[in-house]
C-alpha cells in the first residue's frame, strides 16, 4: 500500500501517465467528462489503469483523495 502524500504528478505517474505540469492541465483539458459519466467508467483508461482508480475509490485507499480531485477537474 502506498502511504506517502499523494499529489497529482504522483497519480499521473502511478497511472503510466506524463506527470509536468503541463501534461496534467493537457490531459484535464482533452478529456472533460459528462456530467453523468464516472471516472472509472471513462473511456480513455486503459483496464489497468480503470482497475486503480476503481481500488482507490473502493478500498479509500491513500490515493482516493486524489482521484477524486481529477474526477472534479474532470467534470468542469
Amino acid at each position: 500500500m502506498y502511504t506517502s502524500t499523494t499529489a497529482m504528478p504522483q497519480l499521473f505517474e502511478q497511472l503510466g501517465l506524463k506527470s509536468s505540469n503541463l501534461a496534467i492541465a493537457r490531459f484535464i483539458k482533452l478529456h472533460p467528462l459528462a456530467e453523468n459519466v464516472t471516472l472509472q467508467s471513462a473511456t480513455f483508461w486503459n483496464p489497468s489503469q480503470r482497475q486503480f482508480i476503481n481500488d482507490s475509490l473502493q478500498q479509500d485507499s491513500d490515493w482516493a483523495e486524489v482521484v477524486d480531485q481529477l474526477d472534479a477537474l474532470l467534470h468542469h
